[in-house]
């Protein structure tokens, strides 16, 4: 049995063992938490909706295992100590997700297109010579267009570069503050504002702009990574569409965020105790965004800056190419929730 937690470079090409090992597991597969104990991981599609919607597999880290260190096994806070989308459950979560999904819908994505295809095209432009998209654009351009949605001034976008590199570097409440602060310079006009006043009326400040820190963060980490995909696919293969593609075969986020069980549980024979720790193979089940009650908000967000980068691309850098050969490309896997990403992309765009 493969290690779905194991981090490795892997070719462009090179198809992911791991998928096809957890599907030749069965509908639940035991493997080795890197935290410590086990984890049950979820590889059948009807029974990871249930999953997904069943109130008696909670989000709050606060239900891990109680030898878990939280840094090692990358908890986020609970959410008695940061209420969030991602770590409520209940009426509460979805209190909250009334207040931020409308947001981000369809609608009003589509109506953004333009602007983001805009922001796409401006950023490409300041780049000249050989230049590895990996090593800024790709982590840039989604808070460029995230911020711009917000309200939050453009000088504000180095500031959150910085503290989305922090949060990688493993500095979480260091890169929390800096992305809090940057959410704090919105102004009127933007759905950051919206946003407060969706809130009730009591919510503490402090709070709203952890919620605006989530917003930040979620949009940045996951379309940085299908970005790098898309972009060598639009240049390098003209095999299938690149977005759909990249979100098929390199899927932003391999598994779906802890889970544990409130209570004890029965999955596919498997008997789970309480706290124990459940995931949800949503790369190999082609769950992208996930389902059920925490399908990702961002979803129509995310899809739209992938695919006015590919638009982009095509219309006004017609003789934009990788500097290597497609093939020769490289991705870093990260291993467990972590997912992969490009280990470098050098491209010329004129």
């Amino acid at each position: 049995m493969i290690d779905p937690f194991t981090s490795t470079v892997r070719g462009m090409t090179e198809p992911n063992p791991v998928f096809a090992a957890l599907r030749e597991g069965g509908p639940v597969v035991v493997a080795d938490a890197p935290a410590g104990g086990p984890v049950w991981i979820v590889t059948d599609e009807d029974l990871a909706k249930e999953v997904l919607s069943d109130p008696r597999i909670v989000k709050d880290p606060a239900m891990a295992p109680l030898d878990w260190d939280p840094f090692k096994a990358g908890l986020e806070p609970t959410a008695a100590q940061r209420p969030s989308l991602t770590t409520m459950d209940g009426p509460a979560h979805t209190a909250l997700r009334r207040a931020q999904a409308p947001l981000l819908t369809g609608k009003r994505i589509r109506e953004q297109q333009d602007r983001i295809e805009e922001l796409a095209r401006d950023l490409l432009s300041s780049y000249s010579g050989v230049v590895d998209l990996m090593a800024d654009f790709t982590t840039r351009y989604p808070l460029t267009v995230l911020l711009d949605m917000m309200a939050i001034p453009r000088e504000n976008v180095d500031r959150a570069v910085d503290g989305c590199r922090q949060m990688f570097a493993g500095d979480q409440f260091g890169a929390i503050q800096a992305l809090m602060d940057v959410a704090a310079t919105a102004r009127d006009g933007g759905i950051a504002a919206e946003l407060r006043d969706r809130m009730p009326p009591d919510t503490p400040e402090e709070e709203v702009r952890y919620h605006l820190f989530g917003l930040i963060f979620a949009s940045q980490v996951t379309t940085d990574t299908a970005l790098g995909f898309v972009i060598a696919r639009t240049l390098g293969t003209s095999d299938g569409d690149p977005v759909e593609e990249t979100l098929r075969q390199n899927p932003p986020a391999p598994f779906s965020l802890w889970r544990f069980t409130a209570e004890p549980i029965d999955l596919a024979g498997m008997h789970l105790p309480e706290r124990a720790p459940v995931l949800v193979d949503i790369g190999g089940l082609g769950l992208t965004f996930g389902a059920g009650p925490h399908f990702c908000v961002g979803a129509q967000l995310a899809q739209a800056e992938l695919r006015a980068v590919q638009t982009v691309l095509a219309r006004d850098f017609p003789s934009a190419r990788l500097t290597v050969p497609y093939e020769e490309l490289q991705q870093i896997v990260l291993g467990g929730i972590g997912g992969s990403r490009l280990k470098e992309l050098p491209v010329v765009l004129g």
